[in-house]
This record gives C-alpha cells, sequence and structure tokens, in this order.
C-alpha cells in the first residue's frame, strides 16, 4: 500500500506541475513577464512561419494552455504525452537557435516527467480497469 500511496503522490506532483507550468507559460507569451519569447525562437522557424513573431508566441500560448488544461482533466495521459511532444519540439527549436542549449537540457529532461506522468496515468487507469 505505501508503493501506491508514494506513486499518488508522485503522479499528483507530476499532474499539477505539468498542467500549472504551461499554462503560465502560455498565459505569459502575451505580457512577456518572465522572459522575452521571441528571442527564443529559432531564425530556422522564422523563415518558416507565415506570421510575425509576435503572433507565432501567441498562437504558441494558446497551445501551452489548451495542453496544460488537458493534463489537468481527466484525459491527463493524453495531456502529458502532448506536453512531452511538445517540450521536445521546443528543444529542438532552442538546438536550431545555435544558442540556450541548458534550456534545451531543461525542456529534455521536463519532457522525460512528463513521460513519466503519462506512464503513472496508464497504471492509474489500468488499476481502476482491474478493481
Amino acid at each position: 500500500m505505501a508503493a501506491l500511496d508514494k506513486s499518488n503522490t508522485a503522479w499528483w506532483a507530476l499532474r499539477i506541475g505539468l498542467g500549472v507550468g504551461p499554462i503560465i507559460a502560455g498565459l505569459d507569451k502575451y505580457f512577456n513577464k518572465l522572459a522575452d519569447w521571441q528571442m527564443y525562437l529559432s531564425p530556422l522557424a522564422t523563415k518558416v512561419v507565415p506570421v510575425t513573431p509576435a503572433t507565432f508566441m501567441h498562437i504558441v500560448g494558446v497551445v501551452e494552455i489548451i495542453a496544460g488544461i488537458v493534463v489537468l482533466t481527466r484525459f491527463t495521459k493524453f495531456g502529458a504525452y502532448l506536453v512531452m511532444a511538445w517540450l521536445l519540439g521546443i528543444a529542438i527549436n532552442l538546438l536550431t537557435t545555435g544558442m540556450f542549449y541548458d534550456l534545451a537540457v531543461r525542456d529534455v529532461e521536463i519532457a522525460v516527467g512528463a513521460f513519466a506522468l503519462a506512464q503513472l496515468s496508464a497504471a492509474r487507469e489500468e488499476r481502476v480497469q482491474t478493481s
């Protein structure tokens, strides 16, 4: 029973962190209080994206808010995989800037946490189905 309690605690910690974090970052794409988000956009991306960097960051903000909300709903497993994929995409973008390698590593590590949340969510679903 103690192992179940610990996995439940880990699930809640990851769920809250990976749900609230993207919502805060997504909202800040409109206010730029935490960072000047446009500076993290790769020059390669600015060539490919058909909108201004500011507009693109607003779109990114919406996606991040939605991803965070999905993590906090009953679709946690799907949301966790979404956040994981999103963070890996951000890490690739950061690597193509030729700078911000530390942030790319951080985002990959957070993506691993999102993967762990998805796996814990799958285990929870299996326990519910077998009981």
